[in-house]
């Protein structure tokens, strides 16, 4: 399917009733905008996705819930020694008071300094192997020699976050896929409503020995152009908004939505979305002219 896509001054006459930027191409502009904006959010969620999983897996927090302060300091140290000397742990750390203290200060103010405020001691993991035979032998050394502590593992508390951010690429796919199914039927109805505009001159081109096929690459460019032109406008729109924002979430110092960012592949694939839409537009164009020749001539 052979498109030129530089139009001969008889073909702009033929076609072409205003000189001006035409209304098509604003409307593939918006398109396209929303398209990369959705898209960008998609696969700025995956990668978000992806971090948060690499950074949770095999990391267990042991927490030594012994309500008297001598035999839960001694608890704590007994459970570290145990658990490092396990095959299957990279690290092992303890969490220092101070930094307990901070997490619960947005709670209890300064009162969450208190070194008479009771206060579990908590053990971070992080594991070399994250299976479920490895976390049982954490938990069967912890439990020799502190049976009250408790292991949390940080990815089973965070899996809610995690699914809500799968759910959320979903969407975002499914509405560049719906942008796709709006922009094709856009096309179509320009193309028919470009065919019943031109009824004349196209029936005058037939007589002249025109075929269905020669007419439809008459729109098929025009209609090409359009949303290639719109959709270069609408992606560096929506690409100077994604930089924009990605800015202000750098800006906020949360980790979680730091992880919100696009990698190198993910910026091509968004460059190339002007240039797939152009050519669901051709088809869309081609199928939809061709038809509607086939039905009213």
């Amino acid at each position: 399917m052979a498109v030129q896509l530089i139009p001969s001054a008889a073909d702009r006459r033929l076609l072409d009733e205003s000189r001006g930027p035409r209304t098509m191409m604003w409307i593939m502009a918006i398109m396209l905008f929303l398209t990369v904006l959705a898209g960008a959010l998609g696969l700025a969620t995956r990668s978000a996705v992806v971090l948060l999983d690499r950074q949770l897996a095999g990391r267990l927090t042991v927490q030594i819930i012994e309500p008297v302060t001598a035999k839960r300091d001694a608890e704590a140290e007994a459970t570290l020694t145990a658990v490092r000397r396990l095959p299957d742990v990279a690290r092992a750390r303890m969490v220092d008071r101070a930094e307990l203290a901070a997490l619960l200060r947005p709670w209890l103010g300064a009162d969450g300094a208190d070194p008479d405020l009771p206060m579990p001691a908590l053990i971070d993991v992080d594991m070399r192997r994250a299976s479920d035979m490895a976390v049982a032998r954490v938990a069967g050394a912890v439990a020799a020699v502190a049976p009250a502590a408790r292991i949390d593992r940080q990815e089973s508390w965070m899996s809610p976050v995690a699914n809500f951010m799968t759910m959320v690429t979903g969407l975002a796919g499914a509405m560049v896929a719906l942008m796709a199914a709006a922009t094709a039927a856009v096309v179509i109805l320009a193309a028919r409503a470009g065919l019943e505009t031109h009824r004349d001159t196209i029936e005058v081109l037939h007589m002249l020995g025109s075929t269905d096929s020669q007419v439809s690459r008459l729109f098929q460019r025009r209609i090409a152009l359009d949303t290639l032109f719109g959709g270069v406008l609408g992606t560096v729109l929506a690409g100077s908004t994604v930089v924009l924002m990605g800015a202000q979430l750098g800006a906020l110092g949360s980790d979680l939505l730091s992880g919100l960012t696009l990698a190198s592949e993910d910026w091509i694939l968004l460059a190339l979305m002007p240039l797939a839409f152009a050519l669901l537009a051709t088809l869309a164009a081609r199928v939809a002219v061709t038809g509607a020749l086939g039905r009213i001539l």
